[in-house]
Order: C-alpha cells, then sequence, then structure tokens
C-alpha cells in the first residue's frame, strides 16, 4: 500500500534542498525539530554528484572531487529545475560540470557509468538521484523506510519548477506533502520552539546564500503567515564573499612566491582556493583567526597564511553593506518602516558571520530583535532553519489526507483578503475630544478574523464613548531644537569655526504612531466605576463587515454594534 493511499503508513520528513546545501530533519516524539546527519557526519550536505569509474559520491565527499574529477561533478542545479537553458546563469556551474541544453530541458555531460563515454543527465534524473540519497540517509538513521516530505522552496519557485521537484521527489520514492516557502518555514521553526509567545508581529526573513540572497518579508498574525514583499539578488551572495578571500590569498601567494604564477589561472589550483577559503571563512565566523593551508595550490607549491576577522570584514565590508541594504529595500517595498519591524531572523550558513547581523544592526532601529548567534543566545543554528520548520509542518500534517492537504493548500484558501489597515478601539470620556488609540487587529491579518482585547477607560468612570476605528501606523520625526551658540570674541572666531563644523548635529527622534481614519462602529456606555475596563471582542468577516461586542469587565449585558459589508478596508494577500 502506497503512502499516497494510506496516511497511516506515512514516514514523513523534512527537507530543505539548497542550491549549495541540503538538509532533512524530523520531528520527535515531543514535536521537536532534529536535524538528521549523514553517514559522514555531515548536518549540511552539499547539494553535489560525483561520478568517479561508475561510482556516484555523494555530498561532502563529491564537493572533494571539485578538484580533480571536476567534470564529472554536478553542483548548483536547483534552480534550473523546470527552466529552459535559455532563461538560466550557468556561471555557478564554471568549475564543475557545465550545464548543456538537451532536448526541451537542461542536462549535464558527465561519465555516470563503468563505460568510457559520456552520457546526458538530465537536471530532473540528477535531483531524483540527490533526494534519494538524502532519502536513504534519513530511513537508515531512523530505522525505517521514509516516503514522504515537506520540501522547503524560494518565494521565487514558479509552478514549473515545484511540477519538476515533485516529479523527481516521487522518482526518489518521495511523495511531496507540501511545498513550503523558505522564510515561512524559518519563522516556523522559531514560533514551533516550547517557550515561544505567539504574537502579531511583522518579521523579516533573510538569507545570503551561495548563489544569491533571498528576502521576505511576513507578517505573523494569529499563527497564520502571509508575505508581504520578497527580493532576490543573485548579485549579493556568499561567493562573492568567497571572492573577496580567493582574491586577497591569491595575491598574497603571488606576493610571496612570484615564480609559482597565479592560482585563479589553472583551473584545479582555483578548485583548491575556494575550497579552502569557505573552510577560512566558517573559521572565522566561530574565532577570531584562521589559517589558510593547501598543499601543492600552484606548481607544487604548498601555501600558508593566516587572516583575521577584522580584514575579512574589511575585505567584504561592501557585501555586508549591499545586503543590509537588500533588507532594508524589502521593508520599504512591503510599505512600511523599519520601526514596524519586530524581528529580523538570519537564515542560511552566511549568517553565522559576526558582521552579517551587525550590518543588519546598523540600519534597522534598538526595537527590532535580530535573530543570529552572534546577537542573540536564542538563536537557532541558521543553517537549520528551514529543515526544522518544514519537518514541523510534515509532522503536522502527514496524517492527513491527500485530498485534505490539496484543499487546504489551494489558492481558495491561501489568497484570502487581508485588513489593509488596523483596527482598533477608541475610548472617550464626555470631557475629551479625542482618545488613545488601541490596535486590536493589525493591518495584514488574513480575514476572518475574530479578536478580544481589554481596554482602560478614563479613570474619573462615569459615561465613556467607545468607538472602533480604522487606523494606518505613522512615524513621527521631531528635530532636535537647535542649540544656542555662546557669544564670542572676534578674535576666537576662525579657530572655533572648526570646532563647530565637527560638532555632531543630534539625531532625529523618530517614533510611531497611528493616524485615526474611518469609524465602523461605535457605543455608548453608562455609568462605569471609576478605573473600570472594558471588553471589547471585534469579529471582521471575509466580506468585511464588522460585529462588535462592548461591555464593562466584571459587568453585565453589554452593547452589540454591527457594521454591513465593506466596513472595514482589504486588500489581497497570500496567507
Amino acid at each position: 500500500m502506497s503512502a499516497e493511499n494510506s496516511p497511516a503508513e506515512r514516514v514523513a520528513i523534512g527537507i530543505s534542498f539548497g542550491n549549495s546545501y541540503s538538509s532533512i530533519a524530523f520531528t520527535t516524539g515531543d514535536g521537536k525539530a532534529e536535524v538528521i546527519a549523514n553517514e559522514d557526519g555531515d548536518r549540511q550536505i552539499p547539494s553535489i554528484l560525483s561520478y568517479v569509474e561508475g561510482e556516484e559520491l555523494h555530498g561532502g565527499q563529491a564537493k572533494s572531487q571539485l578538484v580533480r574529477n571536476a567534470q564529472n561533478t554536478v553542483a548548483y542545479y536547483r534552480d534550473f529545475l523546470g527552466q529552459e537553458f535559455k532563461s538560466i546563469d550557468p556561471s555557478p556551474c564554471h568549475q564543475s560540470a557545465h550545464p548543456v541544453q538537451h532536448e526541451s530541458t537542461i542536462a549535464f555531460k558527465i561519465r555516470d557509468t563503468t563505460e568510457e563515454k559520456e552520457n546526458a543527465v538530465t537536471v530532473s534524473i540528477i535531483t531524483t538521484r540527490h533526494l534519494r540519497r538524502l532519502r536513504n540517509s534519513a530511513s537508515d538513521y531512523l530505522g525505517k523506510s521514509v516516503n514522504a516530505a515537506v520540501i522547503t522552496v524560494p518565494t521565487n519557485f514558479a509552478d514549473a519548477q515545484k511540477d519538476a521537484l515533485n516529479k523527481a521527489a516521487k522518482e526518489a520514492g518521495i511523495e511531496v506533502l507540501q511545498f513550503i516557502n523558505e522564510p515561512v518555514a524559518a519563522v516556523l521553526a522559531y514560533d514551533a520552539q516550547p517557550e515561544a509567545k505567539l504574537a502579531d508581529k511583522i518579521v523579516v526573513v533573510a538569507d545570503l546564500g551561495g548563489t544569491r540572497s533571498d528576502v521576505a518579508v511576513v507578517a505573523s498574525r494569529g499563527g497564520i503567515y502571509t508575505i508581504l514583499a520578497t527580493i532576490h539578488d543573485y548579485e549579493v551572495s556568499g561567493f562573492q564573499l568567497d571572492q573577496v578571500l580567493i582574491d586577497y590569498f591569491a595575491k598574497e601567494f603571488i606576493k610571496k612566491h612570484k615564480s609559482g604564477g597565479d592560482p585563479r589561472e589553472n583551473d584545479r589550483s582555483l578548485a583548491k582556493l575556494k575550497l579552502e577559503c569557505e573552510a577560512v571563512k566558517k573559521a572565522l565566523s566561530i574565532g577570531s583567526t584562521a589559517n589558510f593551508s593547501v598543499e601543492s595550490l600552484a606548481n607544487g607549491i604548498d601555501f600558508t597564511s593566516p587572516i583575521n576577522r577584522t580584514r575579512f570584514e574589511l575585505l567584504g565590508n561592501k557585501i555586508f553593506a549591499a545586503f543590509a541594504r537588500l533588507v532594508a529595500h524589502a521593508v520599504e517595498k512591503a510599505n512600511l518602516d523599519p520601526l514596524d519591524i519586530s524581528e529580523i531572523i538570519l537564515a542560511g550558513g552566511n549568517s553565522h558571520t559576526p558582521k552579517t547581523a551587525a550590518a543588519i544592526k546598523s540600519v534597522f532601529p534598538t526595537t527590532t530583535t535580530v535573530l543570529a548567534p552572534s546577537t542573540s543566545p536564542a538563536a537557532i543554528n541558521p543553517s537549520e532553519l528551514s529543515v526544522r520548520g518544514a519537518a514541523i509542518q510534515a509532522s503536522l500534517i502527514q496524517e492527513f489526507d491527500v485530498e485534505d492537504i490539496e484543499q487546504s493548500t489551494h489558492p481558495m484558501v491561501t489568497v484570502t483578503p487581508h485588513l489593509s489597515r488596523a483596527v482598533g478601539v477608541l475610548c472617550i470620556s464626555p470631557d475629551a475630544a479625542t482618545g488613545k488609540f488601541h490596535a486590536i487587529v493589525d493591518a495584514e491579518t488574513p480575514l476572518p478574523v475574530r479578536r478580544t482585547a481589554i481596554i482602560a477607560t478614563p479613570r474619573e468612570g462615569g459615561d465613556v464613548l467607545v468607538k472602533i476605528a480604522e487606523a494606518a501606523r505613522h512615524i513621527k520625526v521631531t528635530k532636535p531644537q537647535p542649540k544656542s551658540k555662546p557669544a564670542k570674541d572676534d578674535d576666537d572666531s576662525e579657530d572655533d569655526s572648526d570646532d563647530e563644523s565637527e560638532e555632531e548635529e543630534d539625531e532625529e527622534l523618530r517614533e510611531q504612531t497611528w493616524q485615526v481614519g474611518a469609524v465602523l462602529s461605535e457605543a455608548a456606555l453608562r455609568g462605569l466605576k471609576k478605573g473600570a475596563k472594558v471588553e471589547v471582542q471585534i469579529n471582521i468577516a471575509a466580506d468585511l463587515s464588522v460585529n462588535a461586542i462592548y461591555r464593562e469587565v466584571g459587568g453585565k449585558g453589554g452593547v452589540r454594534g454591527i457594521l454591513q459589508g465593506g466596513g472595514a478596508k482589504a486588500q489581497n494577500g497570500s496567507a
């Protein structure tokens, strides 16, 4: 009986399939996600296959073949799935097997058998072989045959790419229960922690990946995640960080061994440079110094050179700054202000580098929490975020029927109206013209929604007018008052002018306020006790009708207010 026909027969895991690395995870009996190591002990498994006289090498073993067997080693192929050859960028494969056009798809010309001839192996077949190896590693670890998975994909993965990945997974004996977007999986990994407190928030998930950067702005509302904006940039990547180290050590080698030539001009020497520079980058994420050491780097010359973290950060400063600008641009693209962002989750291997988090912190206010190993002891390993989220989702849905899973992920369900403005309460006493706005339902919340809040009323009690209104966030900028300049003698004016120019101006103060708009419903509560509190329940239906109930906490009865459809403003979004 197949897993598709019987959910009881499923053994499901989470799979993170990246261009550079993949990982696999499962959930324990108490619901905790654990990342599985393969046979070599690697939890971050290079997404690479290599063939030596017909033997298939995988992961770390395959990666080492980039030096001596590059033409039969396939790497950086995930984004080629479901694509036409003319639309791909083959440059990441410069030091491995090159992609070629094969009929209507993309393939690699490699010797993957004991015969001397080259075969055209499609990207779909390579993916199937890679997923099969991941599945086998998980099955060996768990002691039972894995046959289903939730797989992470980038937010810009097209339907054709998902279809190709689904087909490749099925060929590998894996039923794809669901594709989950990488940033959503990362947020889920944090929200599923036992100590996590679920709250409405806006989160940015930023991944300085190997071949590209991915940034997503995610609204978390009552456990439902909505992607507000995304950015993908191939010009800012971990490869560039590797490249600054490659150039630095190549120049150091030339400086020390002028007769050795430039190691970047020889494919084998360049592959050695690249592998060691990646190891140095990882070492500098943990310690303040690292040692570059390669036997026979070029022309038989061994080369060793030290480097410290400060120099590496200076070398890569432009890349870190560009990544921070990307994150800020994603927030701007979502029509938000940095003050709106509650958390920034740094994902991916390059997030271990302390400078990555430092660059992000420099462009966001102190109220924004940056979750990375160098900034928070509570940070989850950035390399494991996506796969942990995928494993948690797999545990939640593995017992569902296929039809139920498909229905729950259908656009009719996931593409829902969202509030474009916050909805909240104003409590106004007869003596006051206005009241303070208390947001109850934040903007970007999927509909329908129900929220309850307890609001303090004016201290004197008595009659209180309670209004439910829409409001938009507003950033209030307060410029510092110019300081009065002390009188000074004419003789001192020239000497003091330089000092004045060097004086730093006080920074402007930026704070978040509300601009209250249309009133949707209101009710008068009479004879409230001094210091009383009011409980307000708001129900907003999918047709935007607003139903509100107002009552004094501890009091009897209540007042109901109803506004028919079209009251609140909405926009479409993906939940």
